[in-house]
């Protein structure tokens, strides 16, 4: 089962379950769009996979099994660049 993730594990911006914005790899490693194509290139840097359109699922499978309320940061680019 796809585990939704709250935030972009680059710069932390909020993605909703509902959000067009968020991109993920094969691994669910979740970004949001600016960051997936801008900073690091539709490549995830965790795993290597390609970033696409994360799905949205409907209103009565997230009352069933809601996203998780882990807020994901990991070592990533745009954390760790100096910029």
């Amino acid at each position: 089962m796809l585990i939704l993730k709250p935030n972009c594990e680059c710069c932390d911006r909020d993605l909703p379950p509902d959000s067009e914005e968020a991109r993920i790899c094969s691994f669910e490693c979740t970004f949001c769009t600016g960051c997936a194509e801008a900073t690091l290139g539709g490549i995830c840097p965790n795993c290597g996979g390609n970033l696409v359109p994360r799905p949205i699922r409907p209103a009565r499978l997230l009352e069933k099994y809601p996203p998780s309320l882990e807020r994901v940061l990991r070592a990533t680019p745009c954390l760790t660049s100096s910029a």
